[in-house]
């Protein structure tokens, strides 16, 4: 499953275009770019050029096999800042203010009602799926809409629903209870039958965040009509 089918709302210029796929599917070398976009990797290279300029993107040559290495770009700090992150001041400051004046364990009280009101949330937009590989997509929906660029594919083990996007990233950046309750939520939500861990995490240093979702043999799919 592509990924870039996930993603909300379709930019209108081929820089914006640039950096959308520098944002979802990594690092890329120009022609792989070029093809993306459906022109010439020269022409994305003019565009990158361009981008660079602005401090938007990076180049850095990957040698692969004999031959002259590749360059690969990338997206700046800066680059990643032009996509959204939920009005990161203002959350910040609320997390200062509340603990500053109320203290941590308010803070995970408010952590905890957030999960409880999402859970509600998603158990029903998931409460006519019949299996497992049917909440992994309804789920990806659901985050995509929310802004986290989410896609997801199917494999020989299970199910990879990655999310290229963090619109969160400041406040899970000062509290990290934020990470543990979306962890938390997607097991709820997945249900017993599914084992969710976190393989690449954003504020760990990667990309993206990325989980991987096993299915349980032990445990039957739950009835069509149980819901979540």
């Amino acid at each position: 499953m592509d990924f870039d089918n996930e993603s909300s709302g379709a930019p209108a210029t081929a820089a914006e275009r640039l950096l959308l796929l520098l944002k979802t599917r990594g690092p890329q070398g120009a022609a792989a770019l070029g093809t993306a976009l459906g022109t010439t990797g020269e022409a994305a290279r003019q565009q990158l050029a361009k981008l660079a300029e602005a401090g938007l993107v990076e180049s850095a040559p990957q040698r692969a096999g004999v031959g002259r290495p590749v360059q690969l770009w990338s997206l700046t700090a800066v680059g990643h800042a032009r996509f959204p992150d939920g009005h990161a001041e203002m959350v910040l400051g609320l997390i200062a203010g509340i603990r500053r004046e109320l203290g941590d364990a308010a803070l995970d009280r408010l952590v905890a009602a957030r999960e409880a009101e999402t859970f509600t949330r998603y158990a029903g937009a998931l409460s006519g799926t019949a299996t497992l590989r049917d909440r992994v997509a309804a789920l990806t929906g659901l985050r995509s809409r929310e802004g986290y660029m989410a896609g997801w594919e199917e494999d020989e083990n299970g199910f990879l629903l990655v999310e290229n996007h963090c619109p969160i990233c400041a406040a899970a950046t000062a509290c990290q209870g934020f990470c543990r309750s979306e962890l938390d939520l997607f097991r709820r939500v997945l249900g017993p039958e599914a084992r969710v861990e976190r393989t690449e995490h954003i504020q760990a240093g990667a990309r993206r965040c990325a989980y991987r979702i096993l299915p349980q043999p032990d445990r039957p799919e739950r009835e069509h009509d149980h819901g979540v």
